[in-house]
């Protein structure tokens, strides 16, 4: 099984905050925007009003968008008891 189909099983118990929040002033002096490239999930983009927006209901809980972001405009933790991904296949 590949590791693409492995995390399709994944199981995602959603909270209702977001556990990843953006500084939108650092964003919009960041070039390239590095988070929109390095999520494994895919998850960050560029809103019609050219902010910086993330969907946080399918992080893989990595941290690679943490690590990545050289504005420091990322701010992450786990998410709360009980939510986030629950892997299937390690």
């Amino acid at each position: 099984m590949k590791v693409e189909e492995k995390l399709a099983l994944g199981f995602f118990r959603v909270d209702d905050k977001s556990h990843i929040t953006l500084d939108q002033s650092a964003c919009r002096t960041c070039d390239p925007k590095v988070c929109l490239k390095v999520c494994p999930a895919g998850l960050y983009s560029i809103s019609e009003e050219g902010q910086v927006v993330v969907e946080y209901t399918g992080c893989l809980e990595c941290g690679t968008c943490l690590l990545a972001c050289p504005k420091g405009a990322i701010a992450w933790e786990y998410p709360r008891g009980g939510c986030g991904v629950q892997y299937r296949y390690g």
